[in-house]
């Protein structure tokens, strides 16, 4: 029967949720390339400070990542998702104009508040339109505009930082950012009972998968109020998973094209153009590993996977660096498995809490779990500044890699694994 269903909800959702997040990551990542391109000695500035710099903005990340979840549930996340666009193009486009190291942390903290909740009230929108069984692949879809925007930014912002300066690359970036506003408002709608182009056949389908999916994690005793949540420990299970991986993934992203610079010895441009091959492998392994997912109904064994084979890769490039094309050979595996366990983990709150806390539990896990984003680029530059090494860094975004498989293993498969959902489709 769900083949007859109509699948407009893929073409009319994904599409505009992945652009407008595609940017957001630009103006988040081309900070790695104005670091690389001179923005450290234009501002006088240590790589331990440029560190602290990139890591920041996941400070003030943290601060509406619960109202942006909870606000996306009560249905207002299409409004709130306008406002941040607007807020973080125009701060984007400041940085351009720093001229000290303190206004580059505070534009960088103000960056991070701007797009903190645009994250969570995503995905509430697209588990207002997404069952259980598609739904990994719905976030792995719109996940990948992580993998498009670092592909983006490594070619353009490469580019713009070679023949315009590290300045123009955040004021053009950032400008381009505030006209998204004009996509995403006549592009979006919250849920399928708002939208008007969908058939009758589709919104039922939809609706009356996800209510009995939602009666079946209720009856589990899943939390249904806020009290609870805070007291149920697979959200701090969740969250502690999602700070591990994310200070290996981060520190790998933001010092990737350092890493490639002392590599290679290339200039800015091809720095750019070799730093998007990792990218391109990681769009297939995010893929890959959501459809193995959905389609066994294994969630804790593909969580698992990618962050154990990233960490053995990252390491690898470490030793095998004398040889460049190997050590680049494994970094684009790194890339490949880099954030390939992400589309199946935002498949895991829907399945251990109820709806009326779900976006405010998205929002806590990725506000917590971005804390490592703080923490990845700074013990790299720390490592940096006092070994004169990046290998020393790598080491510790590796280890970091690991503890998260191992606490990925504490998740009860019989919880998040298909079961008594009404299985797979496809």
């Amino acid at each position: 029967m769900t083949r007859a269903i109509p699948h407009t909800r893929w073409l009319r959702i994904i599409p505009p949720v992945m652009t407008i997040y595609i940017f957001a990551f630009m103006d988040r990542l081309n900070f790695g390339f104005a670091m690389a391109g001179g923005m450290d000695e234009s501002l006088h500035i240590t790589a331990a400070t440029a560190g602290f710099a990139a890591g920041v903005f996941f400070f003030g990340y943290l601060v509406l990542q619960f109202p942006g979840g909870h606000i996306s549930e009560r249905g207002y996340g299409k409004i709130f998702i306008a406002c941040s666009i607007v807020a973080w193009g125009s701060i984007s486009a400041l940085t351009g104009l720093v001229t000290d190291a303190w206004q580059l942390l505070v534009l960088r903290f103000l960056l991070g508040v701007a797009e903190g909740g645009v994250w969570p009230a995503v995905l509430v929108i697209i588990g207002k339109w997404f069952p259980a069984e598609e739904r990994a692949r719905a976030n792995a879809l719109f996940i990948m505009n992580v993998n498009i925007a670092l592909l983006v930014t490594g070619s353009i912002s490469g580019w713009l930082v070679q023949y315009f300066g590290w300045r123009y690359l955040f004021i053009i970036e950032g400008l381009v950012s505030v006209l998204l506003v004009l996509l995403w408002w006549p592009l979006i709608d919250e849920s399928p009972n708002q939208a008007k182009w969908i058939s009758p056949e589709e919104r039922d389908y939809i609706n009356g998968r996800i209510a009995s999916q939602q009666e079946m994690v209720v009856a589990r005793g899943a939390p249904v109020s806020y009290m609870a949540l805070f007291r149920n420990r697979y959200l701090w299970v969740l969250a502690s998973f999602y700070f591990l991986v994310n200070l290996g993934d981060y520190g790998f992203m933001m010092w990737l094209p350092t890493i490639l610079k002392n590599l290679t010895a290339q200039g800015m441009g091809m720095v750019g153009l070799l730093s998007a091959v990792p990218f391109l492998a990681a769009m297939a392994g995010l893929y890959v590993i959501a459809h193995l997912s959905d389609k066994s109904g294994k969630r804790r064994l593909y969580i698992a996977i990618p962050p154990i084979c990233f960490a053995i890769c990252f390491i690898l490039s470490v030793q095998t660096r004398e040889y460049a094309v190997v050590s680049f050979g494994f970094l684009v595996i790194c890339g490949m498995f880099h954030n390939a366990y992400n589309g199946v983990f935002w498949a895991l709150p829907a399945k251990l809490f109820a709806n009326e806390v779900w976006g405010g539990a998205c929002g806590v896990i990725n506000g917590i779990g971005n804390l490592g984003g703080f923490f990845g680029p700074f013990l790299v530059g720390w490592a940096v500044t006092t070994f004169g090494s990046t290998q020393y860094g790598i080491y510790v975004l590796s280890g970091a890699l690991v503890a998260g498989f191992l606490v990925s293993l504490t998740i009860p498969s019989k919880l998040v694994d298909a079961t008594a959902d009404g299985g797979m489709t496809r």
